[in-house]
């Protein structure tokens, strides 16, 4: 069983930046696709911005292009989420999401590790 751990939520202003992180002590995590989605209240679970395992291309919801990153850290078997020029829009709780594949897609039923969320509001 692979535990994900988010970090780095809070409140911030519109047109601030946060960055989160999501952390495992799995030990071959360089093997999981790993990717952010988030839930807003009321509504459902939506995919942000995906990695795939090693090196391939990124792939972000177009609500995000140009403003949110994705990144990993093998060797601190990290991944980042940079989420600049954030708006109101952007408050949800995020979650961290891994699959033992090289590629993972954009539907959350597509990864079979979650964690346990973590809440970013953005005021206006």
């Amino acid at each position: 069983q692979v535990q994900l751990v988010e970090f780095g939520g809070g409140l911030v202003q519109a047109g601030g930046s946060l960055r989160l992180s999501c952390t495992t002590s799995e030990r071959t995590f360089g093997v999981y696709a790993m990717a952010w989605f988030r839930q807003a209240p009321g509504k459902e679970r939506e995919f942000v911005a995906a990695l795939p395992r090693m090196f391939g291309t990124t792939r972000y919801a177009d609500s995000v292009k140009g403003r949110f990153a994705i990144s990993r850290d093998d060797t601190k078997k990290m991944v980042l989420l940079q989420m600049n020029s954030l708006k109101p829009e952007d408050t949800a709780v995020y979650y961290c999401a891994a699959v033992r594949k090289s590629n993972g897609g954009s539907t959350s039923h597509e990864y079979d590790y979650w964690g346990q969320g973590t809440q970013v509001t953005v005021s206006s």
